[in-house]
Protein backbone atom coordinates (compact mmCIF):
# COMPACT_ATOMS: atom_id res chain seq x y z
CA UNK A 1 0.00 0.00 0.00
CA UNK A 2 1.20 3.98 0.17
CA UNK A 3 3.49 4.88 2.49
CA UNK A 4 1.61 7.39 4.14
CA UNK A 5 -1.39 6.88 7.10
CA UNK A 6 -3.99 4.62 6.09
CA UNK A 7 -7.15 6.21 4.55
CA UNK A 8 -9.79 5.76 7.38
CA UNK A 9 -13.10 7.43 6.59
CA UNK A 10 -16.88 7.32 8.53
CA UNK A 11 -17.90 4.11 7.01
CA UNK A 12 -14.28 2.75 8.06
CA UNK A 13 -15.41 4.07 12.04
CA UNK A 14 -18.70 2.18 11.46
CA UNK A 15 -17.32 -0.71 10.31
CA UNK A 16 -14.87 -0.95 13.19
CA UNK A 17 -17.46 0.32 15.89
CA UNK A 18 -19.95 -3.00 15.06
CA UNK A 19 -16.82 -5.47 14.71
CA UNK A 20 -15.87 -3.98 17.99
CA UNK A 21 -19.17 -4.69 19.87
CA UNK A 22 -19.42 -8.27 18.21
CA UNK A 23 -16.71 -8.93 15.80
CA UNK A 24 -19.23 -11.80 14.61
CA UNK A 25 -21.09 -9.96 12.84
CA UNK A 26 -21.49 -10.64 9.41
CA UNK A 27 -20.38 -8.01 6.56
CA UNK A 28 -24.22 -8.17 4.91
CA UNK A 29 -25.24 -7.24 8.58
CA UNK A 30 -22.74 -4.75 8.93
CA UNK A 31 -23.67 -3.54 5.35
CA UNK A 32 -27.23 -3.28 6.05
CA UNK A 33 -26.71 -1.11 8.78
CA UNK A 34 -23.86 1.10 7.06
CA UNK A 35 -25.65 1.33 3.48
CA UNK A 36 -22.91 -0.90 1.64
CA UNK A 37 -22.85 -4.35 -0.10
CA UNK A 38 -21.29 -7.24 2.01
CA UNK A 39 -18.47 -7.26 -0.55
CA UNK A 40 -17.49 -3.42 -0.10
CA UNK A 41 -17.37 -4.19 3.80
CA UNK A 42 -15.39 -6.91 3.24
CA UNK A 43 -12.88 -4.93 1.01
CA UNK A 44 -12.82 -2.05 3.49
CA UNK A 45 -12.21 -4.90 5.74
CA UNK A 46 -9.43 -6.75 4.25
CA UNK A 47 -7.80 -2.71 3.59
CA UNK A 48 -8.01 -2.18 7.15
CA UNK A 49 -6.44 -5.53 8.30
CA UNK A 50 -3.68 -4.91 5.58
CA UNK A 51 -3.43 -1.58 7.28
CA UNK A 52 -3.05 -2.63 10.31
CA UNK A 53 -5.85 -0.35 11.68
CA UNK A 54 -7.44 -4.04 12.66
CA UNK A 55 -4.89 -6.10 14.43
CA UNK A 56 -6.92 -8.96 15.10
CA UNK A 57 -10.38 -10.53 16.07
CA UNK A 58 -10.15 -12.05 19.78
CA UNK A 59 -12.60 -14.11 21.78
CA UNK A 60 -13.05 -12.76 25.63
CA UNK A 61 -13.50 -15.14 28.48
CA UNK A 62 -14.08 -15.12 31.75
CA UNK A 63 -10.75 -15.51 33.46
CA UNK A 64 -11.98 -17.94 36.15
CA UNK A 65 -13.06 -20.24 33.28
CA UNK A 66 -9.66 -20.06 31.71
CA UNK A 67 -8.05 -21.11 35.68
CA UNK A 68 -7.12 -17.55 36.40
CA UNK A 69 -8.83 -16.43 39.75
CA UNK A 70 -6.27 -14.31 41.03
CA UNK A 71 -5.28 -11.11 39.42
CA UNK A 72 -3.13 -7.75 40.61
CA UNK A 73 -1.04 -4.80 38.94
CA UNK A 74 2.49 -4.59 39.81
CA UNK A 75 4.24 -1.53 39.88
CA UNK A 76 8.12 -1.80 38.73
CA UNK A 77 10.99 -0.18 40.04
CA UNK A 78 14.05 -0.48 38.29
CA UNK A 79 17.91 0.49 39.15
CA UNK A 80 18.75 3.33 37.18
CA UNK A 81 17.36 3.15 33.92
CA UNK A 82 16.14 -0.12 32.33
CA UNK A 83 15.14 0.54 28.38
CA UNK A 84 11.93 -0.08 27.77
CA UNK A 85 13.17 -2.72 24.92
CA UNK A 86 15.01 -4.72 28.55
CA UNK A 87 11.79 -4.66 29.68
CA UNK A 88 9.99 -6.15 27.44
CA UNK A 89 12.22 -9.24 27.13
CA UNK A 90 11.92 -9.75 30.83
CA UNK A 91 7.68 -9.72 30.77
CA UNK A 92 7.72 -11.72 27.37
CA UNK A 93 9.10 -14.40 29.41
CA UNK A 94 6.04 -14.56 32.06
CA UNK A 95 2.92 -16.07 30.38
CA UNK A 96 1.01 -14.58 33.77
CA UNK A 97 1.89 -11.28 32.68
CA UNK A 98 -0.93 -10.46 30.08
CA UNK A 99 -0.03 -6.42 29.78
CA UNK A 100 2.60 -4.31 30.00
CA UNK A 101 3.55 -0.41 29.79
CA UNK A 102 6.13 1.81 30.59
CA UNK A 103 4.61 4.20 33.08
CA UNK A 104 4.97 8.04 34.09
CA UNK A 105 5.62 8.70 37.78
CA UNK A 106 7.48 7.00 40.47
CA UNK A 107 7.33 3.65 39.05
CA UNK A 108 9.22 2.37 35.81
CA UNK A 109 6.45 0.16 34.52
CA UNK A 110 3.14 -1.14 35.44
CA UNK A 111 2.59 -5.40 34.63
CA UNK A 112 -0.77 -6.50 34.98
CA UNK A 113 -0.45 -10.19 36.19
CA UNK A 114 -3.28 -13.10 36.30
CA UNK A 115 -2.00 -16.29 38.67
CA UNK A 116 -4.37 -19.36 39.40
CA UNK A 117 -4.57 -18.42 42.96
CA UNK A 118 -2.48 -16.28 45.80
CA UNK A 119 -0.03 -18.76 45.77
CA UNK A 120 0.97 -19.03 42.05
CA UNK A 121 0.51 -14.77 42.26
CA UNK A 122 3.52 -15.05 44.93
CA UNK A 123 5.62 -17.16 42.86
CA UNK A 124 5.31 -14.76 39.76
CA UNK A 125 6.12 -11.88 41.64
CA UNK A 126 9.27 -13.85 42.63
CA UNK A 127 10.15 -14.55 39.24
CA UNK A 128 10.09 -10.76 37.84
CA UNK A 129 12.23 -9.85 41.37
CA UNK A 130 14.86 -12.02 40.12
CA UNK A 131 15.94 -9.65 37.60
CA UNK A 132 18.76 -7.95 38.60
CA UNK A 133 17.85 -4.19 37.33
CA UNK A 134 14.55 -4.59 39.64
CA UNK A 135 14.71 -2.42 42.67
CA UNK A 136 11.29 -2.90 44.38
CA UNK A 137 7.59 -4.15 43.14
CA UNK A 138 4.54 -2.58 44.71
CA UNK A 139 1.25 -5.16 44.22
CA UNK A 140 -2.00 -4.04 44.10
CA UNK A 141 -5.04 -7.16 44.14
CA UNK A 142 -8.03 -6.81 42.36
CA UNK A 143 -10.99 -7.83 44.06
CA UNK A 144 -13.50 -7.30 41.62
CA UNK A 145 -13.86 -5.30 38.11
CA UNK A 146 -16.66 -2.56 38.44
CA UNK A 147 -16.61 -2.38 34.08
CA UNK A 148 -16.92 -6.63 33.59
CA UNK A 149 -17.76 -6.32 29.74
CA UNK A 150 -14.25 -4.31 29.59
CA UNK A 151 -11.90 -6.19 27.83
CA UNK A 152 -9.22 -5.39 30.78
CA UNK A 153 -11.67 -8.24 32.62
CA UNK A 154 -11.67 -10.97 29.87
CA UNK A 155 -8.70 -13.56 29.75
CA UNK A 156 -7.09 -14.51 26.04
CA UNK A 157 -5.06 -17.63 27.31
CA UNK A 158 -5.57 -20.24 30.08
CA UNK A 159 -3.67 -20.57 33.17
CA UNK A 160 -0.51 -22.77 32.68
CA UNK A 161 -0.60 -25.83 34.36
CA UNK A 162 -4.09 -26.46 35.11
CA UNK A 163 -4.96 -29.59 36.19
CA UNK A 164 -8.20 -30.99 35.17
CA UNK A 165 -10.12 -32.94 38.22
CA UNK A 166 -11.20 -36.66 37.46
Amino acid sequence: MNSGAPSFDGLDRKIVTALMANARTSFAEIGAAVGLSPTAVKRRVDRLRETGVITGFTATVRPSALGWRTEAYVEVYCEGAAPPRRLAEVVRNHPEIVAAMTVTGGADALLHVRARDVGHFEEVLERIRTEPFIRKTISVMVLSHLLPEAPEAGASQPAPDVREEA
